[in-house]
């Protein structure tokens, strides 16, 4: 019995250290990779506060994209982010809070509602907004990066 409680206990903490070693490694991205998306919208006025939760290399998949990153973005009422678009990155929005409005040349105007998902291609300029007066917007969005060499965002100029 005692045996058993030892292997338990063992795999408990093989378990924990595992899990620790994997979010320091995440921490250690989040604190070091600097967020250009952040940069291009802290220069936008009143644009949505973006915060990028895992950049990590893609492994395997014989290299077609080179890098994710996923974001958590939030709009408060009324606000916009502006055009832009990601250079040789597809985008994908799933709103967590809220229904969120995207913009995209040469496909129109589409509401995303919450629990619906929505995809950009790579290199179209875009813009998401919230339309609501009165309540925020939170989404993920998800970038999945050709070559990660390039900028993150562009702005586009309208």
């Amino acid at each position: 019995m005692e045996s058993v409680r030892l292997g338990v206990r063992n795999a408990e903490t093989i378990m924990t250290l595992y899990l620790r070693r994997q979010l320091l490694q995440v921490a250690g991205v989040l604190v070091t990779v600097p967020s250009a998306a952040r940069i291009a919208f802290a220069q936008a006025p009143s644009g949505p506060k973006l915060t990028q939760i895992l950049k990590k290399d893609v492994e395997g998949q014989g290299q077609a994209a080179q890098e994710t990153v996923v974001s958590v973005v939030e709009f408060g009422p009324r606000i916009s982010a502006p055009w832009h678009m990601h250079p040789s990155a597809q985008e994908t929005l799933y709103p967590l809070d809220g229904d969120l409005v995207v913009e995209v040349e040469g496909r129109g105007i589409t509401t995303i509602k919450l629990g619906e998902a929505y995809i950009i291609p790579g290199d179209i300029p875009h813009l998401a907004r919230n339309e609501s007066t009165s309540a925020g917007v939170k989404a993920l969005a998800v970038h999945t990066r050709g070559v990660k060499d390039k900028p993150f965002v562009t702005l586009v100029q309208r």
